[in-house]
């Protein structure tokens, strides 16, 4: 086999043998299946690249860590086990500090709803709730929630969090009606 370049750099393959053709072919399968990370060893199982303690997200939380703070924000709010069967519960989730939430629930007129809101982890987010009276606060990430109370005066209302800048850990919200 003999690989040829030409003034452009371009890489031309000439075989001049059939059974240089068949080697080449090997070669590529060969180049291939190596490249899939299986071990050499087919009953061996190949070991991951890192393991989940070890794979940072960019906000630079470990995913076990971030396992461990989500599990604590769902369980201040007591969302951990929550069922669509309640009627008053209308939502709730759990997301990054750094990801933030945001959401625009569809609210009754003149109703009074709940919201609560857990961070965990280092630092503080910015809790806005934009309505008819807007509000936008500092909440620290130490795993204590926040309740609010709010009246709908119109169809929607918007609902964020973001990361105050170094912040890490994760942060739920509950959104429930107020039985009256």
């Amino acid at each position: 086999m003999a690989i040829l370049g030409d003034e452009f750099m371009t890489l031309r393959l000439r075989l001049s043998h059939p059974t240089l053709a068949v080697c080449a072919s090997m070669l590529v399968i060969a180049l291939a299946s190596g490249c899939t990370g299986e071990g050499s060893d087919p009953k061996e199982p190949s070991a991951p690249a890192s393991s989940p303690e070890q794979q940072k997200h960019p906000s630079g939380t470990s995913g076990r860590t971030e396992e461990r703070l989500g599990r604590q924000v769902q369980e201040a709010l007591g969302t951990e086990e929550v069922s669509d069967s309640d009627p008053l519960f209308i939502e709730a989730g759990v997301e990054r500090v750094s990801d933030g939430f945001h959401t625009e629930p569809e609210l009754t007129r003149g109703r009074s709803y709940r919201l609560a809101v857990a961070c965990a982890g280092k630092g503080q987010i910015v809790l806005s709730v934009a309505g008819k009276d807007p509000v936008r606060q500092k909440v620290d990430c130490d795993g204590v929630p926040l309740r609010q109370r709010l009246t709908a005066s119109g169809a929607k209302v918007r609902i964020d969090s973001e990361a105050v800048p170094g912040s890490t850990g994760m942060v739920a919200w509950r959104l429930d009606k107020v039985d009256k």
